[in-house]
């Protein structure tokens, strides 16, 4: 599938699933070739906390590289986006159970979740690619009240290993730019849940 994102302005925001990082950092890279201007946003722990993914610094150095610019790591300097109309769309790849919290319940206390609210103001979409391992047992209420959330929207996710982490669902990150086009146009992707199965002949 061929993408076109010549003059779409994307916010994307990065939160703390730092397992996913290489998976979100790749579909950064295809969005900016498919022309779209990246405005890159950490969240305080993605861009300060180093894992066995990787160190802060070489996340941050890396993200930034892919998008062009600086990125966006405080409340001060994410406040903006809304009134300088920054973005067209606003993407939280990965979004954490934390983040999708602090959404659901209108708390603004990080420069991801900042920008979000900041993006909001204008009606635009909001693009959420979940990555939790309790997305269906103590984040359940909260991305339920997402999903009938205006201007929300979620990239298709799946149930990663339903016997070993059977309440984790993750984003089919393969799925981002298809789920941009969607969320930007009103509409969102359906089945939002996948089964492995049918999420590997989506791909």
């Amino acid at each position: 599938m061929e993408f076109n994102f010549e003059g779409i302005k994307i916010g994307f925001a990065v939160t703390g699933s730092f397992c996913t990082f290489s998976k979100v950092f790749r579909q950064a890279e295809f969005l900016k070739n498919c022309g779209a201007e990246l405005i890159p946003i950490m969240s305080e722990n993605a861009s300060s906390i180093s894992t066995r993914f990787g160190s802060a610094e070489e996340n941050v150095m890396r993200f930034e590289k892919v998008c062009g610019k600086g990125a966006i790591m405080t409340i001060a300097d994410a406040e903006p986006i809304g009134p300088k109309s920054l973005t067209d769309i606003m993407v939280v790849a990965p979004c954490t159970s934390n983040t999708a919290a602090k959404l659901a319940g209108g708390i603004t206390d990080s420069s991801v979740t900042m920008a979000v609210k900041s993006h909001l103001r204008s009606g635009k979409p909001v693009l959420l690619a979940i990555a939790s391992n309790d997305s269906l047992l103590g984040s359940a209420a909260n991305i339920g009240s997402l999903f009938n959330r205006k201007n929300y929207y979620f990239v298709p996710m799946l149930q990663d290993d339903c016997v070993k982490k059977p309440a984790s669902l993750v984003a089919e990150f393969s799925m981002l730019p298809q789920a941009i086009e969607a969320a930007m146009n009103g509409i969102q992707l359906r089945p939002i849940i996948y089964h492995n199965t049918l999420a590997e002949s989506a791909v």
